[in-house]
């Protein structure tokens, strides 16, 4: 059977209006770039793309490395905004490359893309993810029970005691927020804002019984009271979480220990 195919032309061989206007407009990305085995600096390079303004500014990285320069190096997985590897800073800003429609940040001039603040850069947007990552194993992010042996039937809990951390699981470890905090970019030994909502996440979960441990480990020098509250981490969160509340709510549990 042929497929059907729709005649985008009148009667007098013209496009119907609309079919001959292009969608694409010319952008400007302006890369930061930073190869350790050509140079210790980086530099600024501006690729032009046609694009459709809907597309993602992930998608304008895949043209720029499939089609303009395939040594543009990246992280990216699901491409739909739950990995969180492709967190960038994008026009000064933090988000996740995938989320980010192109129109939404202002085309008509040069959109930067630079990777996030804070962590070592090891080849143009890519950066060294385990100073972020040993934070997050260090607050102990699962659930832990006194009784050592497996339960002969499931640990329930109301409605209400799920509620309670139901915003801090949201987390997506993408460190967008981590690396939008002054605090962190000045000292990497800072557990930084993911670990904290991570911790936060069991300490009030009600299955759980380590919350002192983790408030313990949060009361370290490089602890919570770190934390400025400038907000930058809820603002960065591509997950919409309030940062700046569970950590200001895990600094209350550490003064009354009580969660």
């Amino acid at each position: 059977m042929a497929t059907p195919v729709v005649d985008k032309a009148d009667a007098a061989g013209q496009p119907e209006p609309g079919f001959a206007d292009s969608p694409y407009i010319t952008v400007t990305f302006r890369v930061r770039r930073f190869n350790p085995e050509v140079s210790a600096e980086a530099t600024w390079e501006d690729f032009q793309l046609e694009i459709d303004p809907k597309e993602r500014v992930l998608d304008a990285l895949h043209k720029i490395k499939w089609d303009v320069d395939g040594t543009l190096t990246f992280r990216r997985s699901c491409a739909h905004g739950i990995c969180g590897s492709d967190a960038m800073r994008i026009n000064g800003k933090n988000r996740l490359a995938c989320k980010t429609l192109i129109k939404d940040i202002n085309p008509e001039k040069p959109i930067t893309v630079e990777p996030i603040k804070g962590l070592t850069v090891l080849k143009d947007l890519v950066v060294d993810m385990e100073p972020f990552f040993q934070a997050y194993r260090d607050v102990m992010p699962f659930l832990i029970t006194k009784d050592t042996n497996e339960p002969t039937r499931e640990r329930l809990q109301s409605a209400e005691d799920r509620e309670r951390f139901d915003d801090t699981t949201k987390c997506i470890l993408c460190a967008a927020c981590t690396s939008s905090c002054p605090v962190f970019w000045n000292d990497g030994q800072y557990f930084g804002p993911a670990a904290i909502v991570n911790a936060h996440r069991f300490i009030f979960d009600s299955r759980d019984e380590a919350g002192e441990q983790r408030l313990e480990v949060l009361n370290d020098r490089d602890g919570v009271w770190r934390c400025r509250t400038t907000f930058n981490c809820t603002d960065a969160c591509p997950r919409g979480i309030e940062v700046t509340k569970a950590i200001a709510e895990v600094k209350r549990a550490l003064i009354t220990r009580r969660f």
